[in-house]
Protein backbone atom coordinates (compact mmCIF):
# COMPACT_ATOMS: atom_id res chain seq x y z
CA UNK A 1 0.00 0.00 0.00
CA UNK A 2 2.73 2.54 0.56
CA UNK A 3 5.06 1.52 -2.74
CA UNK A 4 1.62 2.74 -4.31
CA UNK A 5 0.89 5.37 -2.56
CA UNK A 6 4.64 6.82 -3.56
CA UNK A 7 4.22 5.38 -7.27
CA UNK A 8 1.01 7.41 -7.47
CA UNK A 9 2.48 10.75 -6.16
CA UNK A 10 5.65 10.25 -7.99
CA UNK A 11 3.64 9.99 -11.35
CA UNK A 12 1.50 12.93 -10.25
CA UNK A 13 4.32 14.94 -9.52
CA UNK A 14 5.96 14.23 -13.26
CA UNK A 15 3.02 14.78 -14.83
CA UNK A 16 3.09 18.38 -13.39
CA UNK A 17 6.41 18.91 -14.49
CA UNK A 18 6.16 18.40 -17.78
CA UNK A 19 4.13 20.92 -18.92
CA UNK A 20 6.78 23.56 -17.42
CA UNK A 21 10.12 21.64 -18.91
CA UNK A 22 9.78 23.00 -22.23
CA UNK A 23 9.60 26.65 -20.65
CA UNK A 24 12.05 28.99 -21.13
CA UNK A 25 13.83 27.33 -24.13
CA UNK A 26 12.79 30.09 -26.72
CA UNK A 27 10.24 28.00 -28.67
CA UNK A 28 7.10 29.35 -30.15
CA UNK A 29 4.17 28.51 -31.72
CA UNK A 30 4.09 31.02 -34.90
CA UNK A 31 5.54 32.72 -38.06
CA UNK A 32 9.47 33.26 -37.83
CA UNK A 33 8.57 36.24 -39.66
CA UNK A 34 8.43 39.75 -38.41
CA UNK A 35 4.51 40.28 -37.19
CA UNK A 36 4.10 43.61 -38.39
CA UNK A 37 4.89 43.02 -41.96
CA UNK A 38 1.79 42.12 -44.18
CA UNK A 39 2.83 42.89 -47.74
CA UNK A 40 6.48 43.14 -49.44
CA UNK A 41 7.72 44.95 -52.79
CA UNK A 42 10.15 43.07 -54.30
CA UNK A 43 12.86 45.03 -56.57
CA UNK A 44 14.42 43.89 -59.43
CA UNK A 45 17.81 42.61 -58.32
CA UNK A 46 21.25 44.30 -59.90
CA UNK A 47 24.08 42.69 -61.01
CA UNK A 48 27.50 43.70 -61.01
CA UNK A 49 28.27 40.43 -63.62
CA UNK A 50 28.70 40.88 -67.03
CA UNK A 51 26.36 37.73 -67.65
CA UNK A 52 22.99 39.33 -67.99
CA UNK A 53 19.44 37.55 -67.52
CA UNK A 54 20.29 35.89 -63.80
CA UNK A 55 18.85 38.81 -62.31
CA UNK A 56 15.54 38.13 -63.22
CA UNK A 57 15.77 34.49 -62.26
CA UNK A 58 16.98 35.41 -58.59
CA UNK A 59 14.08 38.09 -58.61
CA UNK A 60 11.04 35.33 -59.54
CA UNK A 61 12.91 32.44 -57.50
CA UNK A 62 12.66 34.82 -54.34
CA UNK A 63 9.09 35.85 -55.28
CA UNK A 64 7.79 32.32 -55.43
CA UNK A 65 9.64 31.61 -52.22
CA UNK A 66 7.70 34.71 -50.06
CA UNK A 67 4.42 33.52 -51.82
CA UNK A 68 4.98 29.58 -50.94
CA UNK A 69 6.80 30.09 -47.70
CA UNK A 70 5.92 33.47 -45.82
CA UNK A 71 3.29 34.92 -44.85
CA UNK A 72 4.14 37.89 -46.64
CA UNK A 73 2.00 38.80 -50.17
CA UNK A 74 3.90 40.32 -52.91
CA UNK A 75 2.80 43.67 -54.79
CA UNK A 76 3.54 45.16 -57.29
CA UNK A 77 3.10 48.59 -55.95
CA UNK A 78 5.58 50.16 -53.84
CA UNK A 79 2.87 52.61 -52.50
CA UNK A 80 1.28 50.30 -50.78
CA UNK A 81 3.67 47.85 -49.65
CA UNK A 82 4.79 47.58 -45.81
CA UNK A 83 8.06 46.66 -46.82
CA UNK A 84 10.60 46.65 -49.81
CA UNK A 85 12.81 43.87 -50.47
CA UNK A 86 16.52 45.27 -52.88
CA UNK A 87 19.26 43.78 -53.33
CA UNK A 88 22.62 43.03 -55.84
CA UNK A 89 24.24 39.84 -57.26
CA UNK A 90 27.30 39.06 -58.20
CA UNK A 91 28.57 35.77 -60.35
CA UNK A 92 31.61 34.45 -60.38
CA UNK A 93 33.34 30.95 -61.62
CA UNK A 94 35.91 28.89 -60.73
CA UNK A 95 37.80 25.45 -61.42
CA UNK A 96 37.35 22.53 -59.54
CA UNK A 97 38.83 20.10 -61.78
CA UNK A 98 41.32 20.01 -64.62
CA UNK A 99 42.51 17.40 -67.04
CA UNK A 100 45.92 15.65 -65.90
CA UNK A 101 47.57 15.97 -69.47
CA UNK A 102 45.72 18.90 -71.41
CA UNK A 103 44.96 21.24 -68.66
CA UNK A 104 41.48 21.59 -69.84
CA UNK A 105 38.75 22.11 -67.13
CA UNK A 106 36.60 19.24 -66.58
CA UNK A 107 34.38 20.22 -63.50
CA UNK A 108 33.79 24.13 -62.52
CA UNK A 109 31.78 25.88 -59.83
CA UNK A 110 29.79 28.95 -60.37
CA UNK A 111 29.72 31.07 -57.18
CA UNK A 112 26.46 33.72 -56.99
CA UNK A 113 26.68 36.15 -53.88
CA UNK A 114 23.51 38.26 -53.18
CA UNK A 115 23.47 41.66 -50.77
CA UNK A 116 20.35 41.90 -49.62
CA UNK A 117 17.95 44.83 -47.90
CA UNK A 118 15.02 44.71 -46.29
CA UNK A 119 13.16 48.30 -45.27
CA UNK A 120 9.73 48.77 -43.29
CA UNK A 121 8.05 51.16 -45.33
CA UNK A 122 6.07 52.37 -42.26
CA UNK A 123 9.10 52.82 -39.70
CA UNK A 124 11.60 53.15 -41.69
CA UNK A 125 13.81 50.53 -39.84
CA UNK A 126 15.89 48.80 -42.08
CA UNK A 127 15.11 45.25 -41.10
CA UNK A 128 18.55 43.42 -43.16
CA UNK A 129 20.63 45.74 -44.22
CA UNK A 130 23.15 44.62 -46.53
CA UNK A 131 24.31 40.98 -45.43
CA UNK A 132 24.93 38.61 -47.50
CA UNK A 133 23.99 35.06 -49.12
CA UNK A 134 26.43 32.75 -50.98
CA UNK A 135 25.01 29.93 -53.27
CA UNK A 136 27.15 27.71 -55.64
CA UNK A 137 26.54 24.84 -58.18
CA UNK A 138 29.03 23.13 -59.74
CA UNK A 139 29.30 21.49 -63.68
CA UNK A 140 30.99 18.53 -64.97
CA UNK A 141 31.93 19.68 -68.73
CA UNK A 142 32.93 16.18 -69.63
CA UNK A 143 29.39 14.93 -68.35
CA UNK A 144 27.30 17.64 -70.59
CA UNK A 145 26.59 20.02 -68.21
CA UNK A 146 27.01 23.88 -68.96
CA UNK A 147 27.15 27.06 -66.50
CA UNK A 148 23.61 27.65 -67.13
CA UNK A 149 22.92 24.08 -65.51
CA UNK A 150 24.83 25.22 -62.50
CA UNK A 151 23.60 29.05 -62.20
CA UNK A 152 20.16 27.75 -62.30
CA UNK A 153 20.79 25.43 -59.08
CA UNK A 154 22.95 28.21 -57.10
CA UNK A 155 20.73 31.33 -58.09
CA UNK A 156 17.31 28.62 -56.79
CA UNK A 157 20.00 27.78 -53.27
CA UNK A 158 20.26 32.26 -52.96
CA UNK A 159 16.64 32.70 -52.80
CA UNK A 160 16.45 29.80 -50.28
CA UNK A 161 19.09 31.82 -48.18
CA UNK A 162 17.53 35.06 -48.83
CA UNK A 163 14.33 33.98 -47.69
CA UNK A 164 15.75 32.23 -44.76
CA UNK A 165 17.20 35.82 -44.09
CA UNK A 166 14.04 37.22 -43.49
CA UNK A 167 13.26 35.12 -40.42
CA UNK A 168 12.87 36.96 -37.02
CA UNK A 169 16.47 36.30 -35.59
CA UNK A 170 16.02 33.63 -32.58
Amino acid sequence: MKKQLISVILTLAAAALVPVAGCGQGYQNSWPYPQQIQTVYVEMFDTSSFRRGHEYVLTDAICKRLEAQTPYKIVSDRNIADSILSGKMGIGTSVLATDYYSGAPIEKETLVTVTVTWKNLKTGQLLISGEKVYASGSYSIPLGQTFEYSIGRAVNKAAVRVVELMETPW
